[in-house]
């Protein structure tokens, strides 16, 4: 008897994977790789697979932070929210001890251009200072703090949930067959959540700091700005040690810059691999202006916060710096705005789906 409930045709790779792009992905991935691994070292071509993988990650298991969150305040669902919680609890077993030991095997671990221009002033205003709680409270301390507000902040996201709903909504199926889900996806937002814990820890051994995302797109304004003659070079940022050895060398030798790279190809290999690879060059007026708007203060703030929702939420908490928690609990309490604002680009605000 035949099962017509399941096609299994429908999930044959040849009948989905855009091949031209999965080809032109998977061929910029290789020569990366060949070409970081002779212009620099191993180490960065390996920083470079690992942001590959990331990129899949995020695509396949369609890992959003502040997608779960407005998930949370628009439809009272956190399972996204939730899985970023165990995402961030499971770096953190591995992080918090290996940076309160200060190094392994002789590798130091340390914890947007306009942002950039500013920042010296910012850090002229009073500050609580660094607050790491690894090395204040100890490392078994730390963990178990970090891990007590983790599962606090799933476990309220769990009630208000059954409270909405009456239930606590449930991982999907694989939507193919067999081991295929693997690598053309939809993965599991929990599957794809410990994945990249797994790659932060690795970007924190192989680069000696954690995950991070927007130092690099402030280094390519910055050498794009010093192009046209913007003498960026002669801000206070940049002639920082760190910032002015990035802005004088090859983008290739930076390693936030590297795994950016690796993201995007890897992200546009998975989304070929799932056969939803669709650029569109038509946007709508007002989205392009929220995507402006909203990049123009994502910038900036992530330069003077020292992150994003990689660096600063995601690296900030499982390395055990409070900065992190802080930042979570203002940017959760700004996502309201942005949801309220969004009705006047011409997008979906709180009216439930």
């Amino acid at each position: 008897m035949t099962d017509i409930s399941f096609d299994r045709s429908r999930y044959l790779p040849s009948a989905v994977v855009d091949r031209g792009p999965a080809l032109v992905a998977g061929g910029a991935l290789l020569i990366g790789l060949l070409v970081i691994a002779q212009l620099i070292d191993l180490r960065q071509a390996a920083l470079f697979v690992v942001g590959g993988l990331l990129g899949v990650a995020l695509y396949h298991g369609s890992f959003g932070f502040t997608g779960g969150w407005r998930r949370m305040v628009v439809e009272r669902r956190g399972r996204g929210i939730r899985a970023q919680m165990l995402m961030i609890g499971v770096a953190a077993l591995a992080m918090i001890p290996l940076i309160s030991a200060g190094s392994l095997g002789g590798q130091p671990l340390v914890g947007a251009l306009i942002g950039s221009a500013h920042l010296p002033w910012w850090l002229t205003l009073p500050s609580f200072g660094t607050i790491d709680l690894g090395r204040q409270l100890g490392t078994g301390t730390a963990i178990l703090a970090t891990l007590a507000g983790l599962g606090l902040v799933a476990l309220a996201t769990a009630l208000i949930e059954r409270r909405a709903h009456g239930n606590i909504e449930r991982e999907p199926e694989p939507s193919r067959p067999g081991w295929t889900w693997l690598l053309y996806g939809p993965w599991p937002l929990v599957g794809a959540g410990l994945l990249m814990a797994l790659l932060n820890v690795a970007t924190l051994l192989l680069a000696g700091h954690p995950w991070s995302v927007t130092f690099g797109f402030g280094l390519w304004g910055a050498k794009a700005a010093q192009a046209v003659g913007v003498p960026v070079a002669t801000w206070e940022f940049w002639n920082w040690p760190g910032p002015q050895a990035a802005l004088s060398a090859s983008v290739l030798a930076d390693v936030t810059s590297v795994m950016n790279f690796g993201i995007v190809l890897g992200a546009a290999a998975a989304a070929s691999l799932a056969g939803k690879f669709a650029p569109k060059a038509k946007i709508p007026l007002g989205s392009m202006l929220a995507a402006v708007v909203g990049g123009l203060l994502m910038g900036y703030g992530a330069r003077l916060s020292f992150g994003c929702n990689i660096g600063a939420l995601f690296s900030g908490i499982a390395s055990g710096s409070l900065h992190g928690w802080l930042w979570f609990a203002t940017a959760f309490v700004g996502s309201f705005v942005g949801i309220w604002m969004r009705p006047l680009f011409g997008l979906d605000g709180f009216k439930k789906k």
